[in-house]
């Protein structure tokens, strides 16, 4: 794994503009950043990421054949007993699950560590699924970048067979915050591998889904909702107003129901707990136990529910060297060994490795000079050398 400077495309932007990827740059800063590339070699990709994504998927399903029907599980997970039902429902109707990304610390030299799970509504496949192709085949034809490079990516073409698998007869609505610009152009770029899946679709902000008396959701021309992609998470709707309708509705939730068990960072501690030792797991434990203790005075501290870095804090030999503010952390903590991010050329990347339908298909990487991931933090191409 190495980080490699290279030329800029003169003309990305405009490229970008005309893909629809409209959030390239926020705040006068780049979010999309092709001066530089990670490269890997194919047996990195194949044994060291892909291979250990596929199991640590594995693990956590395993985790939630455990979880759906132990209460130990759910309220250390903080998950309202309400919606217990649901979650436990959902798993048995064996719901199916879209996509999911792993968050590695990976620096070629050692074994990938999971940092966490991105498994309700992980953000930024339009720019690994479609966008950093666009940039190797462009980077390739300019000689930017060798012309034997490759690229660790079928997320497009997966998603598009993943939805083929998830029609039913059903329209398929998708749903999230439509006035964020990157939530926005995620939702509009599934919207569309779901239409060439041969799905037929309509777009909706969620503040606009109404429901019936006999508990049906509905659109704004009143339709049924009854397949709904929702890039919204799961936490949130337990405590929306209509979070009380959840389980009187007929509506197939994608991500499903039992995916909140999997979008929680408490999941650390519990993989720890059922794979002790295993080789792409960190010790974590949850912060009331004691035996958190085994990690010393040098460990993260993450928030149960927690976005874009928010509320984490790195702390070593008993001191905060690093700390992110946001709004988190009134449902507790768990503490994961620190493993610091590998440093290349003063930026620390954090490797998003994606599946789809289960399936380890593609890379994302985001890097800052902050060794916390955020949402600023900008996102590199990379290649297969």
């Amino acid at each position: 794994m190495k980080r490699l400077a290279c030329s800029e495309r003169e003309d990305w932007r405009l490229t970008a503009d005309q893909t629809g990827f409209d959030f390239h740059t926020v705040d006068g800063e780049r979010y999309w950043d092709e001066r530089a590339f990670y490269a890997f070699t194919l047996d990195e990709i194949e044994n060291q990421i892909e291979a250990p994504t596929g199991e640590i998927d594995a693990m956590c399903l395993e985790l939630v054949a455990c979880a759906v029907d132990d209460e130990e599980y759910l309220r250390r997970l903080k998950i309202p007993e309400t919606f217990w039902p649901l979650i436990s429902e959902s798993w048995y109707r064996d719901e199916a699950s879209l996509y999911g990304r792993l968050d590695l610390r990976f620096d070629g030299r050692g074994p990938a560590k999971l940092l966490e799970y991105n498994a309700d509504t992980p953000t930024s496949i339009f720019e690994a699924a479609v966008f950093q192709w666009t940039w190797l085949e462009q980077a390739i034809e300019r000689g930017i970048i060798p012309a034997h490079a490759d690229q660790f990516n079928s997320i497009h073409e997966r998603l598009i067979e993943a939805w083929k698998k998830l029609r039913e007869g059903h329209r398929l609505h998708l749903t999230g915050t439509t006035e964020n610009p990157e939530d926005a152009g995620t939702l509009a770029y599934l919207e569309d591998t779901a239409r060439q899946a041969g799905l037929e679709t309509t777009l909706i902000d969620i503040e606009h889904i109404g429901w019936r008396e006999d508990g049906s959701f509905v659109d704004l021309d009143d339709h049924g909702i009854g397949l709904v992609f929702k890039l919204y998470p799961w936490e949130w709707m337990f405590h929306d107003d209509f979070g009380a309708r959840l389980a009187r509705a007929p509506t197939r939730w994608i991500e499903p129901p039992w995916k909140a068990i999997l979008s929680n960072k408490g999941i650390l501690p519990l993989l720890w707990e059922m794979f002790p030792d295993h080789p792409n797991l960190l010790p974590a434990f949850f912060e009331d136990d004691p035996d958190a203790a085994h990690l010393g005075t040098s460990f993260v501290r993450k928030p149960l529910y927690s976005r874009e870095g928010a509320n984490i804090a790195l702390v070593s030999d008993g001191m905060t060297v690093m700390e992110q503010q946001g709004p988190y952390g009134a449902e507790g903590f768990i503490r994961q060994a620190l493993a610091r991010l590998p440093n290349f050329s003063g930026q620390y990347p954090v490797v998003g490795s994606w599946l789809v339908d289960h399936i380890p298909c593609g890379l994302s990487i985001r890097e800052d000079e902050n060794p916390i991931t955020g949402n600023t933090s900008r996102f590199l191409p990379h290649a297969i050398l």
